[in-house]
């Protein structure tokens, strides 16, 4: 089942809302085009933007991770 394509989604679908809440409390609103890359992203990869944003200081920091990815 955790191989199926529609639980990948939901698992993706729902790491991005986390990850979205969790950006916004840290940086407020962030562009519409940062957005995207990060709802872009696979379950594995904002997994590991979860743990990472922990050391963010700034919005620059996410550009960075995104551009490494």
């Amino acid at each position: 089942m955790k191989e199926s394509v529609t639980y990948q989604d939901i698992v993706q679908k729902e790491a991005f809302k986390l990850i979205s809440r969790q950006l916004k409390r840290r940086f407020g609103d962030i562009d519409v085009s940062l957005v995207e890359q990060i709802r872009n992203l696979s379950a594995e990869q904002l997994e590991n933007l979860g743990e990472a944003l922990l050391d963010f200081s700034e919005v620059t920091d996410l550009v960075a991770w995104l551009g490494q990815q």
